[in-house]
């Protein structure tokens, strides 16, 4: 009997996880490699925290600027002439400046925007071309849901992330016909170094807010991902999946 099931790809497709050596980007790093990627994941100036990523991991782990187009294309170049080209994108790497708009500064505004928003513009301009050429591609950008809510004193950062959701809806048409699937991941209230400093009382009511009544787990949010790039998940493509415990449901 003829199985119906075609033979694995002998080569493993390359992932790109942007600010994947900590928190939410690490375990999307570790969901992909035991998916059976090859994992490449960046990160800004933590040389040792990438180290330790690296050492425990066996991920490789590369520093550059998602800001700089320039940076951006070499990066991808050099991962290119190693790994392969770059098929399976997820541009989760961001940052907060927050404060609120009367105290906020242009510049304050212009590094969130141009990190979180125009990272994902810049990985996107740059690995499409390529992802059409190998006739398929996945890519994931990591929103929030204070981009879909809105949040006190985070202007610049609800912007850059709700301007994710409308790049994702533009670049899933234009990425459709050449198997390239574009889609959101918006997490909700993640268990991560992000959340330590917030006071005690104020956590707690905000785990109040959860209807599961707990925050959420970096996994929780890189099984959404893993399942996202999957070769199967062809036919998602232009949607938000949020990862919030019921917090939030647009």
């Amino acid at each position: 009997m003829v199985s119906m099931i075609p033979a694995p790809d002998p080569t493993p497709r390359v992932a790109l996880v942007t600010g994947g050596t900590r928190g939410i980007g690490a375990a999307v790093s570790r969901a992909l490699r035991d998916a059976g990627r090859r994992v490449v994941a960046t990160y800004g100036t933590n040389v040792e925290q990438a180290r330790h990523f690296e050492a425990e991991t066996g991920i490789r782990a590369v520093a550059f600027d998602v800001a700089d187009l320039e940076a951006c294309a070499d990066a991808l170049a050099r991962i290119a002439e190693r790994d392969g080209p770059v098929t399976i994108l997820v541009n989760n790497a961001g940052i907060t400046r927050d404060s609120t708009i009367g105290r906020m500064t242009r510049a304050a505004w212009d590094d969130v925007i141009d990190t979180n928003l125009g990272g994902a513009f810049n990985l996107c301009h740059l690995a499409m071309p390529a992802m059409r050429a190998q006739g398929f591609g996945r890519i994931v950008n990591m929103a929030s849901i204070n981009g879909q809510t809105g949040q006190f004193g985070q202007a610049n950062y609800a912007a850059s992330k709700a301007g994710l959701q409308g790049l994702t809806r533009a670049l899933a048409l234009e990425g459709a016909r050449h198997n390239i699937t574009v889609n959101t991941v918006a997490p909700g209230y993640i268990d991560t170094a992000m959340l330590e400093t917030v006071p005690p009382h104020i956590l707690t009511g905000i785990i109040d807010r959860i209807p599961v009544g707990r925050l959420g787990t970096p996994e929780d949010v890189a099984r959404a991902v893993t399942f996202l790039t999957a070769d199967e998940a062809g036919f998602i493509t232009g949607s938000t999946l949020s990862v919030n415990g019921g917090q939030h449901m647009p």
